[in-house]
C-alpha cells in the first residue's frame, strides 16, 4: 500500500526581504525563546515574540503583519539583549510596525501605534522624550481627551499631573541634548 506524505516547504523570499530591509539577520534565530522568557508583555501579546521570527522563516507574511503582538512591543530591548545570536528582534518588530504602515495594513492597536507615533515626534524634536508633552500629544491625537472629558476622568488625570509635578516626578520644561542632530539622523 503507498502512502503519499506531503511536506511543507517554508517559503524563504518573505524571510530574505525583511533580512534584505532591515539589515537584520532573522536567520540566526535557532529558537531558543530567550527572547520570550525575558519579554514584560507577553501576557498582552497574542503570538510570543519567538514566535514572530519563526513565522518569518517560515514565510507567514499575513500571520505576522496581522499579529497584534508587534504594536504591544515596548521596544525594550530585552529580547535583543538576551538573543545568543545577537537577532535584534526589537529592531525586526519596529521594522514590521513600518512595513505594515506602508503597505495599508490595518492596525489592530490603534491607540498603542498612536502613542508608538507621538513616542517618536517627540524624540524626533527634542532629541528625548518629555513626559508632559507626551501625555498632552497622545491624548489629543487619539482622541482620549474627549473620552476623559465626557467620564469626567480627567480630573483625575490632571490630580496625578499635579502629583507628579508635586513630587519632582514629571520636570516642568523639557531638558536639551547635545546630540540632537544625531538623533534626527537615527529617526530618518
Amino acid at each position: 500500500m503507498e502512502t503519499e506524505t506531503s511536506m511543507f516547504v517554508p517559503d524563504t523570499s518573505f524571510m530574505e526581504s525583511v533580512e534584505a530591509q532591515s539589515g537584520i539577520k532573522i536567520s540566526a534565530c535557532y529558537q531558543c525563546k530567550k527572547c520570550s522568557n525575558g519579554c514584560p508583555v507577553t501576557f498582552a501579546m497574542d503570538i510570543y515574540p519567538d514566535q514572530v521570527i519563526r513565522l518569518i522563516q517560515m514565510g507567514q507574511r499575513e500571520k505576522v503583519m496581522e499579529c497584534s503582538t508587534i504594536w504591544i512591543c515596548a521596544a525594550c530591548e530585552t529580547c535583543t539583549t538576551r538573543c545568543p545570536n545577537e537577532v535584534d528582534i526589537a529592531g525586526v518588530m519596529d521594522y514590521l510596525k513600518e512595513m505594515a504602515i506602508k503597505t495599508g495594513i490595518s492596525i489592530p492597536q490603534p491607540y498603542t501605534y498612536v502613542f508608538h507615533r507621538v513616542f517618536l515626534d517627540d524624540v524626533r524634536k527634542r532629541g528625548r522624550v518629555f513626559e508632559g508633552r507626551l501625555m498632552q500629544s497622545y491624548m489629543f491625537k487619539s482622541g482620549e481627551i474627549w473620552r476623559k472629558l465626557k467620564s469626567g476622568g480627567i480630573m483625575d488625570e490632571v490630580a496625578l499631573g499635579f502629583t507628579l509635578l508635586r513630587k519632582g516626578r514629571m520636570p516642568l520644561f523639557p531638558k536639551g541634548i547635545k546630540a540632537k542632530r544625531e538623533i534626527k539622523e537615527i529617526l530618518k
